[in-house]
């Protein structure tokens, strides 16, 4: 770690409030905003960890590459969420809609709400949903602070490598819990800060450590890491 980030860091322990519980608006000095940005950051720290940009549209290929599909095992991954016929799914990020179609096929008493904050990736969606006759993926046009979830309404939301790139992480993650039922779950793909030999910029990469500290702040219990995957955590919590 860096002298300039060390130091961040430090500040922003100490302005950090006693008090970092569920409120109406993020915290006093949640977040540190650096004078410089590292490459592929947005030069603001949150909780010790800088915030990595985001992935535009334009890139949408690289989410549907046939690579994918062994790098990071997407059948699987949906295989181990134990989704229910009729479960809500918040897929949080969805991009092209990479997982919201599969998760789609095992729900299809519920549905799959696709959010993401670039209305080019929800075109997207809609285009491949009208071409495949699929009815229960709705898109919904996110925030960079609020992902627009129905209050108590999901089952399960999952967040694929995407985390990480959240401008504004307590809001979203308030948001998040406060759109899952009681006894919801968050399934968060994140890949291995603590592998060096993972082939991803540094700052798209988070440790379990980050991500526990992360979601405790929201009293999400741990429940388990599944490590199946090559270069990934699939790490579960759930809502009380």
């Amino acid at each position: 770690m860096s002298y300039r980030r060390s130091a961040l860091t430090l500040l922003f322990v100490l302005l950090l409030p006693s008090s970092f519980a569920l409120a109406q608006g993020a915290p006093a000095g949640i977040y540190v905003d650096a004078p410089e940005r590292s490459t592929g950051g947005i030069g603001r720290f949150y909780m010790g960890r800088e915030i990595s940009g985001v992935m535009g549209y334009q890139a949408a290929q690289w989410l549907e590459r046939p690579q994918r599909t062994h790098e990071e095992m997407p059948d699987d991954v949906v295989a181990n969420l134990n989704l229910r016929p009729t479960d809500i799914v918040g897929d949080i990020g969805a991009g092209s809609g990479f997982f919201s179609f599969r998760m789609a096929k095992l729900v299809p008493q519920g549905k799959v709400l696709a959010v993401d904050i670039q209305p080019q990736m929800l075109a997207m969606i809609e285009e491949r949903k009208a071409a495949e006759g699929v009815t229960n993926i709705e898109g919904i046009l996110g925030d960079i602070d609020d992902t627009k979830l129905p209050a108590g309404s999901v089952d399960l939301v999952l967040l694929v490598d995407a985390y990480h790139e959240f401008s504004h992480p307590w809001e979203m993650m308030q948001s998040i819990v406060n759109g899952l039922k009681p006894g919801g779950r968050v399934v968060l793909l994140e890949y291995r800060e603590e592998d060096a030999t993972v082939p991803i910029r540094p700052l798209h990469k988070m440790s379990q450590e980050q991500v526990k500290k992360e979601m405790a702040v929201f009293d999400l219990n741990f429940v388990e890491t599944l490590d199946f995957l090559p270069w990934q955590h699939m790490m579960i919590f759930s809502k009380p």
